[in-house]
């Protein structure tokens, strides 16, 4: 598994690289450039350690500042660590550790899944300990249509991105409960906006149930992943309780990101 921060701050050396993190995190998450004065008050660092903080940054390209406006923007020399990152990352090395306490939560089997040519690729599952087994295989693939981790995916896209997968996605059926008409499943994708959690109703396998988010962070889609049970398994008293550990599950791995 990959590493992740350190337990504890006693453990951590240099306590500038902290204040240099802390004042990157606030300009990061700005909607507009700040200035020295937005950033010591966001940060709550004096403004003379402040500034030494940034001219260090800028000098090593971290950091620049618009000489005229004498306001602060992350650097391009950010840029390749992030390309780095980015092709280096593995999500299911940060899911699994909470994907497997969601499963011992639940009971239930978990799947984590990417986006791959418009189609959901299943990239981890874990197993519900109970008897019955699905017939779901890692590297297999699903419909983004008809699948919870896909109409999560689905509701992550544009308009522009939504209207082209419709028009290159027959919205054949799955089972008699699969939506193949555009408007209902617009609406849906909708609902699934506005609430994080898909559901997919014996919509993608007969008599299988699936609720299902993504991991969405820094307006990027890292995966997504859900829970599939008989649908048995689920009355409709129980689906609050397993929206609740999906979503807390969702938030606990995109806080790793």
């Amino acid at each position: 598994m990959l590493e992740t921060q350190p337990e504890t701050q006693e453990k951590l050396y240099g306590t500038v690289l902290l204040k240099a993190k802390d004042i990157m995190d606030f300009t990061l998450a700005q909607e507009s450039a700040p200035t020295l004065m937005d950033i010591s008050r966001g940060t709550r660092i004096a403004k003379p350690t402040a500034l030494k903080i940034l001219h260090t940054l800028c000098a090593i390209g971290f950091m620049r500042r618009d000489p005229e406006s004498r306001r602060f923007y992350l650097g391009t020399q950010l840029i390749p660590y992030a390309t780095k990152a980015t092709s280096s990352f593995e999500i299911r090395d940060v899911a699994f550790p909470a994907l497997n306490k969601l499963r011992a939560a639940t009971g239930e089997t978990i799947n984590l899944g990417a986006l791959a040519d418009n189609e959901v690729m299943l990239i981890e599952k874990l197993e519900s300990p109970n008897s019955i087994k699905l017939k779901s295989v890692i590297g297999g693939r699903m419909h983004l249509y008809s699948s919870a981790m896909g109409k999560a995916i689905l509701a992550t896209f544009s308009p522009d991105q939504l209207n082209q997968y419709l028009e290159q996605t027959d919205l054949l059926p799955m089972t008699p409960n699969t939506l193949t008409s555009v408007s209902a499943l617009k609406r849906n994708i909708q609902e699934i906006r506005n609430v994080g959690v898909a559901i997919d109703n014996e919509e993608n396998e007969p008599e299988v149930f699936c609720i299902g988010t993504t991991i969405y962070k820094h307006d990027r889609l890292f995966g997504a992943f859900s829970i599939s049970a008989p649908k048995y398994r689920v009355p409709q008293s129980h689906q609050a309780e397993l929206i609740r550990q999906l979503l807390n599950t969702k938030h606990e791995i995109e806080d790793l990101i």
